[in-house]
């Protein structure tokens, strides 16, 4: 299904770009409360999904994305 293709790219950027275990990147892990994100890499998260899935991302819209969840969330919706 191309939805789970979708989540597990999105959870193995995240991954690779914070510097942790795959395992920690679930729907409830919070960006900067349980993963650490800081805030210049949260563009280059934007950065780094827009290069993956070439897409182009709404800084705006993904602002109050918190969680990895909502996160992937909108990454299955733009990119169906």
């Amino acid at each position: 299904m191309a939805d789970s293709t979708v989540a597990a790219r999105t959870r193995q950027v995240i991954a690779d770009l914070l510097k942790v275990h795959l395992d920690a990147v679930t729907d409830e892990a919070h960006f900067v409360r349980d993963l650490g994100m800081e805030s210049i890499q949260q563009v280059e998260l934007l950065a780094a999904l827009e290069e993956e899935f070439d897409v182009e991302i709404d800084e705006e819209e993904t602002a109050q994305n918190v969680t990895v969840g909502m996160a992937v969330e909108y990454m299955e919706k733009i990119v169906e």
